[in-house]
C-alpha cells in the first residue's frame, strides 16, 4: 500500500455549547441576617471540657495517693530492714562459739579430758570410756575469756522449762525519717 492511497477525511467537530455569561459583582448593601448558635451545641461543648478536666483531676488525686502509700510503705520496709539486721546481729552473737560455751557452762555442763569413740558395728568403746568428772577443764567465763561485743547486755538462755525465758532487750532503732531531713530551724 502506499501513503497516498488513502486520504482520510477530516472530521468535524460538534459544536461547544453556548456559554452563559459570567456574573457581575455588585456591593453589598446590607448585612445579612446571622443565624441564631445552636444552645445544644454550646451546652455539649462546656459539659465535655468538664468532664474531661473532673477526669484529670481525678487520676491527679490517685496518683498522689498512690505515692503517699508508696513513701509509707517504703518508710515501714527501711523500719523492718532496720530490725531484721538487728536481730541477725543479735542471733550471730547468740550462735557464736564463746556464747554457747557460757551458756553451756552456766547450765552445768562440763568439757571433757579426752574423747571417747564408740564403734556402732560391735559397740567397743575406744578412748577413756569414763564420764567428766564434776570440774571442767575449760571455763569460758574465767579470766582467760576475750570479751565479745555482740553478747554485751545479751543474757543467755539459763532458764529450764518451767521458768519463762528473760526478755530480750529490744535495740533502739534510729527514728524514721518522714518529713525530710532534720535541721535546725531558723528565722
Amino acid at each position: 500500500m502506499s501513503v497516498n492511497a488513502v486520504a482520510r477525511e477530516p472530521r468535524v467537530l460538534p459544536e461547544a455549547p453556548a456559554r452563559e455569561p459570567r456574573r457581575r459583582l455588585e456591593p453589598v448593601t446590607g448585612t445579612p441576617a446571622r443565624r441564631k448558635p445552636k444552645l445544644a451545641y454550646a451546652l455539649m461543648a462546656v459539659a465535655g471540657a468538664m468532664a474531661i478536666g473532673a477526669a484529670q483531676i481525678g487520676l491527679s488525686l490517685a496518683i498522689t495517693q498512690d505515692s503517699f502509700v508508696l513513701a509509707g510503705l517504703s518508710s515501714q520496709q527501711h523500719e523492718l530492714d532496720l530490725r531484721t539486721d538487728a536481730l541477725q546481729e543479735d542471733l550471730t552473737g547468740l550462735s557464736s562459739p564463746q556464747s554457747l560455751a557460757s551458756g553451756a557452762a552456766d547450765l552445768g555442763m562440763v568439757v571433757a579430758g579426752s574423747p571417747s569413740y564408740i564403734r556402732l558395728s560391735d559397740g567397743a568403746i575406744f578412748g577413756a570410756g569414763s564420764g567428766a568428772s564434776g570440774a571442767s577443764t575449760v571455763d569460758p567465763n574465767g579470766a582467760g575469756a576475750v570479751s565479745n561485743a555482740l553478747l554485751n547486755d545479751v543474757p543467755v538462755n539459763a532458764s529450764s522449762e518451767d521458768e519463762a525465758a528473760p526478755e530480750h532487750p529490744t535495740q533502739e532503732l534510729p527514728p524514721a525519717i518522714t518529713d525530710g531531713l532534720p535541721s535546725p530551724s531558723t528565722r
